[in-house]
């Protein structure tokens, strides 16, 4: 990752003598060059009312002014990937630049803040669903968002997947009239918390294919139906194989039986993402080879405790994790846990 930072660096123009100091001050035209790497971290360092009010895709809030801006740094942010930060002028982004460089973060700080970033004529989005990017091995973009619980939406070149689209549970509520509707659309299982009727009704166009597992698939009346094992090929760059996801504790197996509900492996382009659906840790997930994305659920008794997460990841062996599925369970140890793993854990708000 050390090697990373300095490319990265040297793209920009920046050397590693000059990283030594607190932190680096660049431009908007250098900054942008930043961020568009999916190993830079970006981060809003403005009140969650100005952040509404428009902001840099890809960007997380934690406000500087706030008492517990360390807390929630330290659990949404590696220190092993470059932090980039910025806020309405640059006075607030330098000041959250030299706490997070004095906790040992690289951090980079945009000149002038989103102002300067507007005059260029840059867009900003008001979505706020946390985004994170990535790039395929041919170098196209892959988006994925973090709407409620299990859902999660994927934006792949210019394609669209959904992935076990729910519009409520809890306080979250995602209308899906008012997302694209999607090329396809992935249900694990017919839980209410993974399998909305509605939404996919919402979501669904001529050419929207359903593919889920057999029960599901019932209900719905059709759909591409996967049993574990199952692979895919669906054109686009894009494969999918169904894997087994159920529990194996005395008294949840009732919950997720074996050989009902399915996970999913999408290979885009290369680029290996592991949605993992409701499961525990499973002898299985030691046959999943080169995942680069992990999903992994967190809320027992019907899925993993953090700390079997944390045992089910060394497994996987994902380059990037993301915990989702937790509700109320508290996954803010999962990043120390996993850090001598060389395992980048990102916790983003599905709840």
């Amino acid at each position: 990752m050390n090697k990373l930072m300095t490319f990265i660096m040297g793209m920009l123009g920046m050397s590693t003598s000059a990283c030594s100091q607190a932190f680096q001050n660049v431009s908007v035209e250098k900054f942008a060059t930043l961020i568009d790497s999916p190993y830079v971290q970006l981060v809003d360092v403005r009140t969650a009312e100005e952040y509404a009010e428009g902001h840099l895709m890809g960007a997380i809030n934690i406000d500087v002014n706030s008492n517990a801006f360390i807390q929630e740094a330290k659990k949404k942010l590696s220190t092993d990937r470059m932090v980039a930060v910025y806020c309405k002028s640059g006075r607030r982004a330098s000041n959250a630049a030299g706490l997070l460089a004095a906790e040992n973060y690289q951090v980079t700080n945009m000149q002038g803040g989103i102002l300067a970033w507007k005059e260029k004529q840059i867009p900003v989005t008001k979505d706020m669903t946390e985004v994170d990017i990535f790039k395929t091995k041919s170098g196209k973009t892959v988006r994925l968002y973090a709407l409620v619980h299990a859902s999660i939406r994927i934006q792949y070149d210019d394609m669209e997947l959904e992935i076990d689209p729910v519009r409520k549970l809890g306080n979250r509520t995602i209308d899906y009239t008012k997302v694209p509707q999607p090329d396809f659309i992935f249900v694990t299982h017919e839980h209410g918390d993974h399998f909305d009727q509605e939404a996919i009704k919402q979501l669904t166009r001529v050419n929207t294919r359903f593919i889920t597992n057999r029960r599901c698939a019932d209900m719905m009346g059709y759909g591409l139906v996967m049993d574990n094992g199952n692979k895919e090929d669906l054109n686009f760059g894009i494969t999918v194989e169904a894997v087994p996801a159920y529990n194996t504790t005395e008294g949840h197996t009732q919950f997720h039986p074996k050989g009902r509900d399915n996970g999913y492996i999408l290979t885009l382009d290369g680029l290996r993402i592991y949605i993992a659906g409701d499961t525990e840790g499973i002898p299985e997930m030691a046959d999943i080879k080169d995942i680069d994305i992990a999903f992994l659920p967190c809320n027992q008794p019907y899925t993993m405790t953090p700390e079997q997460l944390a045992r089910a990841a060394r497994i996987v062996k994902p380059k990037v994790l993301f915990p989702y599925h937790y509700g109320q369970t508290d996954v803010s140890a999962l990043p120390s846990l996993l850090k001598a793993d060389g395992i980048d854990v990102r916790i983003r708000h599905y709840e």
